[in-house]
């Protein structure tokens, strides 16, 4: 489905992944783990077009190189950022309008499968989202994400910040993504929820995958574990 093969990314002159390889299956919750500033937000802007980049990225067998970011958008790649980027002049409601693609015919998801799984959002359909708390924006952005229909959704950092019954709920979220065969990229610090919900999990120190394999067999490598992930 994504396939990422000897990739490299800059920021500028400054070189930050250094041959990243690896793949996302269909249905599949990938973990992406690490460090601040272990290269996983980049590799995110990197598969989105948002920086320069090196090697082979492939969407469904189809290259990416020098698509933009709304382009790959529309392949059906979805980019929840940690920053999540709500427009806080408009309502909720108005919010997860502007994510459908089209006239939203043919999606897997409507309003009602949104407020279903967050009734939250529902209670604060019209009110603009700049009033709400952290937890409800994550929340918003997540939904907005989802009503474009993608087949992927890569997540930065999804439960940063958020109280405990919010991370809860956020987990939920994913789990009920790949029922209906939505794959996720989770860029996640959050060691507890990464490891509940994945089907695998990468570790990345320094630009580079060091670790690949179950969530089982990362709980067994405390070396692992040790020297790229613990403080």
């Amino acid at each position: 489905m994504l396939s990422i093969e000897n990739l490299h990314a800059y920021y500028g002159k400054s070189h930050v992944l250094h041959g990243v390889s690896f793949d996302v299956q269909p249905g599949e919750i990938v973990a992406l783990l690490g460090r601040n500033g272990s290269g996983r937000s980049t590799t995110a802007k990197a598969i989105m077009g948002l920086v320069d980049w090196q090697g082979a990225l492939s969407w469904k067998g189809e290259p990416l190189n020098d698509k933009k970011a709304f382009e790959i958008a529309h392949l059906g790649i979805g980019y929840v950022p940690e920053n999540r980027d709500i427009f806080p002049t408009l309502t909720v409601r108005q919010n997860l309008l502007l994510g459908q693609k089209g006239a939203g015919k043919g999606s897997r998801w409507s309003f009602d499968d949104m407020f279903s799984m967050f009734p939250r959002l529902k209670e604060r359909e019209h009110t603009e989202a700049g009033v709400l708390s952290g937890g409800e924006q994550q929340m918003l952005t997540l939904c907005r994400t989802l009503m474009g229909d993608p087949d992927l959704i890569i997540i930065d950092e999804p439960t940063e910040g958020l109280a405990p019954k919010i991370v809860e709920l956020v987990g939920q979220y994913l789990k009920t993504l790949r029922s209906k065969g939505v794959s996720v990229l989770l860029i996640e610090q959050k060691l507890t929820i990464a490891m509940a919900i994945s089907d695998r999990a990468l570790v990345m120190g320094h630009g580079s995958i060091v670790f690949s394999g179950t969530p089982d067999s990362l709980r067994a490598d405390a070396t692992i574990r040790k020297e790229w992930l613990e403080v």
